[in-house]
């Protein structure tokens, strides 16, 4: 029999508005919308499908701060993470939100009505306390504090839902299950005791083995639960995942194991992930969930040190076990080892036998260089399916990102450079310049803040395909602002898959040299108040800190600096 779901009901929206579904989808039609972000979108996917159970709407404040502050919601029901539909003071005033107002929530991938929200209260959140309370730290090296930071608005709404109907996917279907379909599988298949593994990565041998191990101890199955929503940036793409997904279940015991996808974004917390994972296995119908060493931990912090204990994700689950009713199970570090052909738990090696690893760093390192995988690693359908998504080091895209003031000679370098790696050949190579792209875009006294923004993010977008398709894509806007330069480098890195390689090069070139060989006439209209949001005169401009490279024009000539980029690439085998 299926775990049940937290709370004490499965709180299926879509299953409860389906007799008003029409009269819902019809009302939508005329009523101001939301069009919800990727994050959003996975977060709605799960609150109407049950999976966030008891939960059944986006937090109001009440339900917030308690959840922040005690990792509870009002009720006294135990939930680790804050979901929230964050807006902006401009969609409050243009589409009237207020308490009472009803507006649609459409899927940003193809316009389609999802759901109707109906306004309880709207409130402005403390960003930095929510980074503390949940993640640790109000510290931008942690991928959900950079997005609370860079992509969120400054305001939240709370309010019911009605479900009209959930998101379409087109990929992997047979594979997604609502946790009302994956009870019932369960159910039919007389599946009592279920072990489900939390995955954002390709899995392999020790993954296999650690299941297996974990199923075996407790007499259960296995429910293999990948996310396939927002995870961190750099993660290899879900597509590539669940073909490895499809490979590896092929080695399970006969009737052992069940795949099944999780639309879940991610916000790498640590122990309060772990928490919110355990629920949220609990509503699909789990009985015992593997809580691993240092559990959904998003790496190092701004001083280079783990975010998170080892154990702090399991020390919480087990604070809470109780309450949330679904067994931990703890990781067991599996380690190979060569005398005798097999994996074993690490603390139930002798001492002194030799074992063999290979970290996930290690890894993506190998697929990225070429470097061979050994069979007691992985299997070879698995490495197959990863290398056919890892082309070789000399075939991957990347983007050169040249970043400084006007008229730093930042445009000639990139100019340069294309013809440079055009005569190397190997992969096409795109310029990205703002007179190729519009024709303001590289002159931010043309523009008003908001089109500048807007004109980097079809950059970001522009660069991340081509890089993704294998291109060498050299950038050059001004983009004087830090937040907007990580939020290019974040799409490229999440977006390219193995073309995710981004090189930023300062192009330091003194404000006093840009001004005086500017011909334009840039710098002169500025200081007279003609042109505004030029960067070094009325704007500033955020030198970056930690470039790949910072050259100077008034120091090295242009074939110099190109050749120090070349060398760079080299270095990385990229050329």
């Amino acid at each position: 029999m299926a775990n049940p779901p937290h709370g004490g009901v499965l709180k299926d929206l879509v299953a409860r508005d389906a007799p008003i579904r029409e009269s819902l989808k019809a009302e939508a039609s005329v009523l101001p919308e939301i069009i919800l972000t990727e994050r959003q979108l996975c977060d709605l996917e799960l609150i109407i499908n049950g999976g966030f159970s008891p939960l059944e709407s986006f937090m109001n404040e009440a339900d917030y701060k308690s959840v922040v502050d005690t990792l509870r919601l009002v009720d006294g029901n135990v939930f680790a993470m804050p979901i929230t539909l964050d807006v902006s003071q401009e969609d409050i005033a243009a589409k009237g939100i207020a308490p009472g107002a009803r507006l649609v929530l459409r899927d940003p991938r193809d316009d389609q009505a999802l759901a109707i929200i109906t306004i309880d209260d709207i409130y402005q959140p403390d960003k930095v306390k929510e980074a503390e309370q949940v993640f640790g730290a109000d510290d931008p090296a942690h991928p959900a504090v950079a997005y609370l930071r860079n992509k969120v608005k400054d305001f939240y709404v709370g309010g019911k839902l009605q479900a009209i109907q959930p998101p379409t996917h087109f990929d992997y279907v047979a594979l997604r299950y609502t946790p009302a379909e994956l009870r019932a599988h369960f159910h039919k298949v007389a599946w009592r005791k279920v072990v489900a593994f939390q995955t954002r990565n390709p899995m392999h041998r020790a993954h296999r083995e650690l299941t297996v191990l974990a199923a075996r101890q407790r007499q259960a199955n296995v429910l293999i639960h990948p996310v396939v929503g927002l995870t961190k940036p750099g993660d290899v793409d879900h597509y590539t995942r669940v073909r490895v997904y499809e490979a590896i279940m092929a080695k399970y015991p006969n009737g052992m194991g069940h795949l099944a996808l999780l639309p879940l974004a991610m916000r790498m917390a640590g122990p309060r992930e772990a928490v919110w994972h355990a629920i949220i296995r609990k509503n699909f119908g789990a009985t015992h969930f593997i809580v691993g060493r240092d559990h959904a931990g998003p790496g190092k912090n701004s001083q280079g040190k783990d975010f998170y204990g080892p154990y702090d994700a399991q020390d919480l689950v087990t604070k809470f076990r109780d309450e949330i009713q679904i067994e931990m199970v703890p990781f067991q570090q599996m380690t190979y080892v060569p005398s005798m052909d097999e994996y074993q738990p690490v603390d139930e090696v002798p001492k002194g036998v030799q074992t063999l690893d290979i970290s996930g760093t290690e890894l993506r390192r190998r697929l990225k260089t070429g470097a061979p995988i050994p069979d007691w690693f992985s299997y070879d359908a698995v490495v197959k399916t990863l290398r056919e998504s890892y082309p070789p080091r000399s075939k991957q895209g990347f983007v050169l990102f040249l970043t400084g003031l006007h008229n730093s000679g930042k445009d000639t370098i990139a100019k340069a450079l294309q013809v440079t790696l055009n005569q190397q050949g190997g992969r096409s190579v795109s310029l990205l310049l703002g007179d190729g792209i519009r024709p303001d875009l590289d002159a931010p006294f043309s523009a008003t803040p908001e089109q500048r923004s807007k004109d980097l993010e079809r950059l970001a977008f522009v660069a991340s395909e081509l890089a993704r398709a294998g291109a060498a894509v050299i950038a050059a806007p001004v983009a004087p602002k830090a937040a907007s330069r990580d939020a290019i480098k974040s799409n490229v890195l999440h977006s390219a898959g193995a073309g995710g390689n981004f090189f930023t090069i300062h192009v330091a070139t003194p404000l006093e040299q840009c001004e005086a060989t500017d011909r334009k006439g840039v710098y002169a209209k500025a200081r007279k108040g003609e042109y505004k949001g030029v960067a070094g005169i009325d704007e500033e401009y955020e030198v970056p800190e930690k470039a790949d490279l910072t050259v100077d024009l008034t120091k090295e000539s242009v074939p110099e600096i190109v050749t120090s980029i070349v060398l760079m690439l080299e270095t990385t085998s990229l050329v």
